[in-house]
């Protein structure tokens, strides 16, 4: 058997490399059509034009889906190995429910092009990689609290060292963003997808877009330390039937009633 087919590891795993593609298809596709330029464009300027507004669109809506359903199988594998510690649960609820928000905020971002209602797409990219760090610093915290029994030492690390750098790219992409966007090189720049190397504001433009690159790969990343964890747990449907049709008839439920008593059901 394959890594990824034991339990559930191929889903960051799926997660992961079709966000990734998402980024790096609507940048080709941008930079082929000369609508951004080569050099580290703003991830929302490769999907603000058509064709790749579309690509980038669909494949994000996609990973805001895979990303809700590998945050609900962490929170049920955390409940599930930590089912009589409180703090632990209380942690991994409110995890759970920043992740949700995250993905939301995703697909703000996928929907809600920037260069047509930037402030809706800036509000899904503050729940997205705002919130998004929030999730992974409750992650990084409920591993410590599992560790040594249920967690290595070294996955905690590992979590601790994709936070910082997912927080200092945050906190690198704002002090560059408040620059540039201060005023003091122009305005309308929401609107501007090619820049030249002698303009002002080029560096902090540079550091800015290079900042957001930064992030989006450090979150992602995050989710490559759930294949490990994931090998060791499977989900599975369970049908339970409450009737033999799927109508109402009079007298029916007292039929549907008695027959399941004498099958010993209820």
């Amino acid at each position: 058997m394959w890594w990824f087919q034991q339990g559930l590891s191929f889903l960051p795993v799926v997660l992961v490399v079709w966000s990734a593609a998402s980024f790096v298809f609507s940048y080709i596709t941008a930079i082929v059509l000369h609508h951004v330029d080569p050099l580290v464009p703003y991830i929302s300027d490769t999907g603000t034009t058509p064709p790749e507004r579309c690509l980038f669109g669909i494949m994000l809506n996609i990973s805001a889906f895979l990303g809700m359903a590998t945050m609900y199988v962490r929170y049920k594998q955390v409940y599930a190995l930590n089912p009589e510690r409180s703090r632990i649960l209380r942690l991994n609820k409110i995890g759970l429910t920043l992740g949700l928000m995250s993905c939301f905020g995703l697909c703000i971002i996928a929907n809600f092009q920037k260069c047509i209602l930037y402030y809706i797409h800036v509000v899904g990219a503050c729940l997205t990689f705002g919130v998004g760090a929030i999730y992974m610093l409750v992650q990084t915290i409920l591993s410590y609290l599992m560790q040594p029994e249920l967690h290595s030492k070294d996955i905690f690390w590992i979590r601790l060292a994709l936070s910082l750098w997912c927080w200092s790219s945050i906190v690198s992409m704002f002090v560059s963003s408040v620059v540039l966007y201060s005023g003091l090189y122009g305005t309308n720049l929401v609107q501007k997808l090619h820049w030249d190397p002698q303009e002002k504001g080029y560096t902090a433009h540079i550091i800015s877009t290079a900042s957001e690159w930064s992030l989006a790969f450090s979150f992602l990343s995050f989710f490559l330390t759930y294949i490990r964890d994931f090998q060791k747990i499977s989900l599975r449907v369970a049908v339970s039937l409450h009737g033999q049709t799927l109508h109402s008839t009079p007298g029916s439920s007292g039929a549907e009633e008695r027959a399941l008593l004498v099958a010993g059901s209820i």
